[in-house]
């Protein structure tokens, strides 16, 4: 009867210990961008849940500190934080780190202007580097803006190039052409457009394809051993050569976010 009663004992002990262990490893990661944001829920290094809402609410903050026994967090902005969103993090009973161009990361940062760039390229940066470090690696980013980062096998992040993303290119078209009409990105996109819509459609999106090809053949002539990292949720086609390449994770920033919380806390 004792042994059972010890033997009890000592599972409830590394039970608990267990559990302790387990909450030291949960992070929560916020993404705030110029349209959404996220919300990513990390057990280590593995993406738990992710949910998307408004950039000025973050309605289900509650919901997942309730959910999951969460022990800290980071949040990164490319716009200004809302009064609202600081008074939920407060309330929160978990240390928050708002990323800015002072915190330290795990990467060199050769940009001439750190406190112009913005936090979401810094995130995808450092998520590129983590999951495939010593290599030369080629970051797109393609939301509201396209982003072209570069960070090479020492670990140096040299900087990139801003583009306009499909959305702000539809509505740059009809916020500048009278008569040409906002249009969706879903539906045919031809070689050569046989309607007005279909000729936005394929001039934005083939355009960017182009685009996108042209910085990773340009960059390849360099840097021969170049890796390709494409996030941010927009999906294009490219030759097999390309595609070779190109690794698609759209949980690219979050990861980053991830990385650079716990790079803070050890």
């Amino acid at each position: 009867m004792n042994k059972i009663v010890v033997l009890l004992l000592l599972l409830s002990i590394f039970s608990f210990t267990l559990q302790h262990k387990i909450r030291k490893e949960v992070n929560l990661v916020i993404d705030i961008g110029n349209t959404v944001a996220k919300l990513a829920v990390f057990d280590k290094e593995e993406v738990v849940e992710v949910l998307r809402g408004s950039n000025h609410s973050l309605d289900c903050l509650n919901m997942l500190c309730n959910k999951y026994p969460i022990e800290r967090g980071i949040i990164a902005s490319v716009i200004t934080l809302s009064n609202t969103i600081r008074k939920q993090l407060a309330k929160q009973p978990i240390p928050f780190l708002e990323l800015t161009y002072r915190t330290p990361v795990p990467i060199k940062n050769y940009y001439k202007t750190p406190e112009t760039l913005g936090m979401d390229r810094l995130a995808a940066v450092v998520g590129a580097n983590y999951l495939y470090p010593g290599k030369n690696l080629l970051v797109i980013d393609a939301g509201t803006a396209l982003t072209y980062e570069f960070i090479d096998a020492e670990g140096r992040y040299w900087g990139g190039n801003i583009s306009p993303g499909i959305y702000t290119r539809f509505k740059a078209l009809n916020a500048c052409c009278d008569k040409l009409p906002l249009i969706e990105k879903g539906g045919d996109i031809p070689e050569f457009g046989y309607s007005t819509e279909t000729a936005i459609r394929s001039g934005v999106i083939k355009g960017m394809e182009f685009e996108i090809s042209g910085y990773i053949t340009l960059m390849q002539k360099k840097y021969p051993d170049l890796l390709v990292f494409l996030t941010g949720g927009d999906k294009f086609s490219f030759d097999t050569n390309l595609k070779s390449i190109i690794f698609a994770d759209r949980f690219l920033v979050l990861k980053g976010l991830n990385r650079i919380l716990n790079y803070n806390v050890k």
